[in-house]
């Protein structure tokens, strides 16, 4: 029989004591909401283990007491995956921090799953490596989260999504169960590969706790462009010809529309490394082994897209310092919140030869709906992911589901994906069947029910369990 709130607490004060468990008013207001702009919600209790076997029994007593329970790590979410549920305990990893082990020999990093992702790549850069996965959200985010969301970056047309950095995990199943698999080996095919299921599962399968990491040879040398282009057809073709021409030195491909690059230079304030006004602009970057060779090579390729008439203007960097000066302007979408004020935020996947048209269609539609609405279109071209940011100005709190209405409809007309990279959560959920097949969402709901089917944990994201009452 489940236990009573006040039994549960006591249970749980009796095995996390002092800071390890958080109730009533000294829950702090960070742990009431992620970073979704859904409204605050205090829980039963925040609990903080500090080991792999704490977070096991922190699951195993919620579950004994038939009480939910939502996984949180930095809490930069977009999606509400990591909010709060009425009555239920958050398990939250930031005390289950750390680098436990660097193995140059196999290329490896064992880090705790509440280590913040700047951490690691600190720590691997100190050592000769080089961790690729790289997000706005670096000095708040943790590789716990990361890594239940899949997420992406800056950096996917070369190195791929943080899945492909993964080659060990140790997780905690929805009863409790400790699941250990800290591989290190890039070729290990003895059975079904696990891990896989709990990457991108946003918490709904299972609490990681650990990973082994892949990393990569610290680049030698990097250089980047800020390119102006006239047409969106030049910045298709200029993305083959630097596949082709760059081949695995094209680290990034990023691409602004016009009212990007206007909200940035004009409202953010950020200074235009480049002169006039283009149709396009697009961030590229290269990572080399040498200077003396892959600069030249970099800058032998782009003189010839340019003679080539593919590019209207371009700033070139000539140190590391300009390097960040040009991802400056493209991160400056940080500041929109400042700057804009509320709005909301999207994260889709489309074919790139769609993007324009699409981003035509979507403003379209805004506008017909909300004469006042702005929207601005940017995002990691390279490997299909278009990020948009839309808003009424005509009101001060934002329509959210007529916003998100119009957007996902246009990509499911656009044949696209309602997440690239952010995850589904609860804000998503009711538009996954713009993307997956209903014979997908019913074999997803199979796996959840295997495997939590009392559907405790994080219960009401991504997908529903299809048995059992939620407590």
């Amino acid at each position: 029989m489940p236990l009573d709130t006040d039994s549960l607490l006591a249970r749980l004060a009796s095995a996390f004591p002092g800071p390890a468990l958080l109730a009533g008013d000294d829950i702090p207001a960070r742990n009431l909401h992620d970073t979704s702009f859904l409204a605050n919600v205090t829980p039963l209790a925040v609990l903080r283990p500090d080991t792999p076997e704490a977070v096991a029994e922190a699951v195993r007593l919620c579950a004994e007491a038939g009480v939910a329970m939502v996984p949180q790590g930095g809490l930069t979410g977009l999606a509400g995956g990591g909010h709060p549920i009425d009555g239920a305990v958050m398990i939250s990893l930031e005390r289950f921090n750390g680098i436990e082990e660097i193995d140059p020999a196999s290329s490896t990093m064992t880090v705790r799953a509440g280590t913040p992702l700047e951490v690691i790549q600190k720590a691997a850069d100190e050592a000769g490596f080089f961790i690729p996965l790289d997000l706005g959200a670096r000095g708040s985010c943790l590789i716990g989260g990361n890594i239940g969301t899949n997420a992406g970056g800056n950096r996917v047309i070369r190195y791929g999504m943080t899945r492909e950095m993964i080659l060990g995990l140790e997780y905690v199943l929805p009863d409790g169960t400790l699941v250990s698999g800290l591989n290190k080996m890039l070729k290990n095919n003895a059975g079904y590969d696990l891990k896989q299921l709990f990457i991108g599962s946003e918490g709904t399968l299972g609490i990681v706790t650990r990973a082994v990491l892949r990393m990569h040879p610290k680049p030698g040398c990097v250089n980047a462009a800020l390119c102006g282009l006239g047409s969106y057809d030049d910045v298709v073709n200029l993305l083959a010809e630097a596949r082709r021409g760059l081949g695995p030195m094209l680290s990034a491909f990023e691409v602004m529309w016009p009212d990007y690059w206007q909200v940035v230079t004009e409202t953010v304030g950020t200074r235009s490394p480049l002169e006039g006004k283009h149709a396009f602009y697009v961030l590229l970057e290269t990572q080399g082994l040498d200077e003396e060779i892959d600069g030249p090579r970099f800058m032998s390729w782009i003189e010839r897209v340019y003679e080539a008439g593919l590019l209207e203007d371009a700033a070139i960097s000539q140190s590391l310092s300009d390097v960040q000066r040009f991802w400056d302007v493209r991160d400056a979408c940080a500041e929109f919140m400042t700057r804009l004020g509320p709005h909301c935020a999207y994260d889709i996947g489309l074919p790139v030869t769609s993007m324009d048209a699409f981003a035509d269609a979507c403003r379209s539609r805004l506008v017909e709906a909300m004469p006042e609405a702005l929207s601005v279109y940017y995002g990691h071209i390279g490997d299909g992911n278009l990020h948009i940011v839309a808003l009424d100005r005509a009101v001060k709190e934002q329509p959210m589901d007529r916003i998100s209405s119009i957007v996902y409809a246009t990509v499911r007309d656009f044949r696209g994906t309602i997440s690239a990279e952010h995850g589904i959560g609860l804000l998503k959920k009711p538009y996954l069947p713009y993307t997956r097949s209903a014979e997908e969402l019913a074999l997803m709901a199979r796996i959840k029910a295997a495997l939590d089917p009392a559907g405790l944990l994080n219960p009401g994201k991504v997908i529903d369990t299809p048995t059992g009452d939620l407590k």
